[in-house]
């Protein structure tokens, strides 16, 4: 049996023993504007899933969203939890995920994109490697670069960070040994501030915004590597929202919420909506991922000098 069905068959072994089988727990008085759910979240996402609660909590009130930030396979998990309202992963639900909530939660999952993402590669400031090919970045994960760098992540396992680095970077290739876990995703900046061989792997969203103060004081004790871009050899880029948007940054990924309530005007459906309205979407936007309901225009410009 393949490894992707073992994988298949364990979520549904942990749906079977975490779900009641008794359908999603909603309150007759629970709607858009009042009410208490819970939200499981992909813990790479906690800066901007902050803002968004923060807003739609301070427009209604009577609302409490409870987020629970985690790796992503205990986000998975959450799947085949009752009490929980809505996950938000980088990936979509798989057909036997679809099958199992509709047929023992009772109820149809509903899957929207809501931005696109990066990962972002940190190093120490005194680091003289800032600038990746991807290959450059296999040779760091599989302990064969040049220099003895180490790489640093959100945990070794059942994070999105993880899962996206196996899949995608290192297609079959094993992670090196002396790779780190780190509790969290501001625990990999912490290490790699003080640890000038360290290269770490984080969401863009925890060191992309220049304008958040708490972001701009990573930045003053990390690095943000260029990585080259898909487009122009030779030519290194950070993930900013322009190159995410076009697919010259290598390392991008979606990020989905999936919605576990039938009554469509429940609050987690409000919620849903909030995040790919308009306002929702200009969150992601100042956050710097990549709205992924709103069109994003950019726009040639230069500079005139006198």
């Amino acid at each position: 049996m393949s490894e992707r069905s073992d994988i298949g068959l364990y979520i549904v072994s942990i749906f079977l023993l975490t779900s009641c089988g008794t359908g999603v727990s909603n309150t007759s008085t629970d709607k858009y504007d009042r009410g208490t759910i819970n939200i499981s979240s992909d813990e790479s996402f906690k800066p901007v899933i902050d803002s968004q609660v923060q807003v739609y909590e301070a427009k209604y009130p009577n609302v409490k969203l409870n987020v629970h930030y985690k790796p992503e396979a205990d986000c998975i998990r959450d799947l085949g939890v009752d009490s929980v309202r809505m996950v938000i992963i980088t990936r979509r639900y798989s057909q036997q995920e679809k099958e199992f909530m509709q047929d023992s939660l009772h109820v149809s999952p509903e899957q929207l994109l809501l931005a696109y993402d990066a990962i972002a590669v940190i190093v120490n400031p005194v680091s003289e490697e800032s600038l990746f090919t991807m290959a450059e970045i296999k040779e760091i994960l599989i302990g064969k670069f040049k220099k003895n760098l180490i790489p640093v992540f959100d945990g070794l396992n059942a994070t999105s960070t993880v899962r996206f680095i196996i899949d995608s970077v290192l297609r079959g290739d094993t992670l090196t040994k002396k790779a780190l876990a780190a509790k969290s995703s501001e625990e990999v900046i912490n290490y790699v501030a003080k640890t000038p061989d360290a290269v770490g792997f984080i969401g863009v969203s925890w060191i992309g915004n220049k304008e958040d103060p708490q972001q701009q004081s990573f930045l003053t004790k990390v690095k943000l590597a260029e990585i080259e871009s898909t487009d122009v050899p030779g030519k290194y880029i950070q993930p900013v929202q322009a190159n995410i948007y076009a697919g010259r940054y290598p390392m991008t990924r979606e990020l989905f919420s999936i919605l576990k309530e039938n009554p469509r005007d429940g609050l987690g459906h409000g919620f849903k909506n909030f995040m790919t309205g308009e306002r929702g979407q200009l969150i992601f936007r100042r956050a710097y991922l990549v709205p992924g309901l709103m069109q994003f225009n950019i726009r040639q410009a230069a500079l005139r000098e006198k």
